[in-house]
């Protein structure tokens, strides 16, 4: 090998070793970053986002930790509740690093005990409620996981920011009683809502029924007292022309001729009336003074002369006895 082979390879190899004390003074941590540098195998500080120099040989980054927030799944499992049912429960952890540092020497891997810690914290959150109230108390059993995590996760600097239930699975056989259980509330709020319906449906036609005849009996009332009042008119009518006819006759009889007319009238009237007695009846009863139509004219005109009235006394003629 000739002296430009060799001076080609040292200089090749004096860069690669450039090139790697470079990559070991320089550290650019990005941003929501954190990197925890050790000297010597001491722990020497922590690198946040931007460009830093390292010792070369000396300085290393043994940890590197987002400042970002976590998502973890916590795997399925099976807790007991108070009342001794079986349900599968998995949820999701939502957590930050707060403390680089803490977190990589406070516990060799801070994700996995903050997921056993949430398992451990929600089985004892499910064993203190029934089967029932597990569906209805997420939020409660949520914050009992949040508290007792971060009071754990507070020594390994970091935050538990929520814990979130995703599935309950109860039994299959618990699964079936509580579905015949909803239908049997749904049945019973249909039966509850038809029944009521029913009621107003009946309440509805009764005070239909109630208005009506209180309409029909106003109406009614309504006929009844204008009818009255016609027959009242009428009467009022009659009587008024009675009394108008009534008095047109006095004054009649009181004028020149006036008794004379009357009397003429009035033995028309008797001997017509007679006549139609006659025709019609098969037992005809004859006065005794049939024939004294005069007689009988004379009474009647008496009783219409003016200032003797029915006071007037007259003298009827007793029939002969047989």
């Amino acid at each position: 090998m000739d002296d430009s082979s060799m001076s080609w390879l040292v200089s090749g190899a004096i860069l690669i070793l450039v090139v790697m004390v470079l990559s070991r003074c320089v550290a650019i941590v990005p941003t929501q970053s954190a990197f925890i540098v050790e000297r010597l195998g001491k722990f020497r500080g922590v690198l946040h986002a931007g460009f830093h120099v390292l010792v070369p040989f000396f300085d290393r980054i043994a940890y590197r930790r987002s400042l970002k927030e976590q998502v973890l799944d916590v795997p399925e499992q099976t807790c007991i509740t108070r009342d001794n049912v079986s349900v599968s429960i998995d949820g999701v952890l939502f957590l930050q690093v707060l403390s680089p540092e803490k977190s990589a020497y406070g516990i060799s891997d801070y994700e996995w005990g903050a997921i056993q810690l949430a398992q451990t914290a929600l089985r004892s959150a499910i064993g203190k409620l029934e089967m029932d109230k597990t569906f209805e108390e997420r939020s409660r059993i949520n914050q009992e996981v949040v508290e007792a995590l971060d009071d754990a996760t507070a020594a390994w600097g970091v935050k538990v920011l929520r814990y979130e239930i995703r599935d309950i699975t109860p039994p299959a056989s618990v699964m079936e009683a509580m579905e015949k259980q909803m239908r049997a509330e749904r049945e019973k709020r249909a039966a509850i809502a038809q029944s009521e319906g029913d009621m107003q449906s009946r309440i509805n036609l009764a005070e239909g029924a109630k208005a009506a005849a209180i309409a029909e009996s106003e109406g009614l009332k309504q006929a009844m007292i204008n009818k009255a009042e016609g027959e009242a008119a009428q009467i009022r009518t009659v009587a008024q022309a009675t009394a108008d006819g009534l008095d047109s006759v006095a004054r009649r009889l009181e004028a020149d001729g006036g008794v004379a007319a009357a009397q003429l009238r009035l033995a028309e009237a008797y001997v017509e009336k007679f006549g139609e007695l006659a025709k019609t009846g098969t037992t005809t009863i004859i006065p005794a003074n049939v024939g004294d139509v005069a007689g009988m004219v004379a009474t009647l005109t008496n009783l219409l002369r003016p200032g003797e009235g029915l006071s007037a006394r007259t003298t009827m003629q007793k029939p002969p006895r047989a």
